[in-house]
């Protein structure tokens, strides 16, 4: 029986990393309009834009403080999208915790096969939910650089 419910558990185990696996890929397909923009238009403008800051007539530091000005739009819109995700991930981490507190308080109470169900219904669930709120951060931050579908 032993086995058996290590067999389980591994199997458990890869459909969570898959589930896993899913979110980084709903990710990536609902930011990749906002990653292109950062990394290509924005990156873009900044080179052209620092391009200009070389003039002969200007002090090194005018240059210096000239450059640092066209970077300001790259690093900030950077900042924002590295933040929104890194506030994603801190809610899918804690409700995924959430998920791991109640498998152990079941393991105690009940069939360990019953929990480890519920431990994927609970990831299931979770990762569901983070799923659907892509959408809804991927607009905010199209919003918030002006970029047009």
């Amino acid at each position: 029986m032993d086995h058996m419910a290590a067999m389980e558990e591994q199997l458990v185990s890869e459909r969570v990393k898959q589930k896993l696996q899913d979110v980084n890929a709903a990710a990536q397909k609902h930011l990749s309009p906002v990653q292109d923009h950062v990394n290509f238009t924005l990156q873009q403008a900044y080179f052209k834009c620092a391009y200009e800051c070389f003039d002969r007539r200007r002090s090194q530091q005018d240059i210096g403080n000239c450059v640092e000005n066209c970077s300001m739009p790259v690093v900030s819109a950077q900042q924002r999208v590295e933040n929104e995700m890194a506030k994603f991930q801190e809610r899918l981490s804690r409700a995924l915790m959430v998920c791991q507190d109640k498998f152990d308080a079941a393991k105690l109470q009940q069939a360990k096969t019953s929990a480890l169900n519920d431990l994927e219904s609970c990831v299931q669930q979770t990762t569901e939910d983070g799923i659907k709120t892509l959408p809804l951060l991927a607009e905010r931050l199209k919003s918030s650089f002006s970029i047009n579908n």
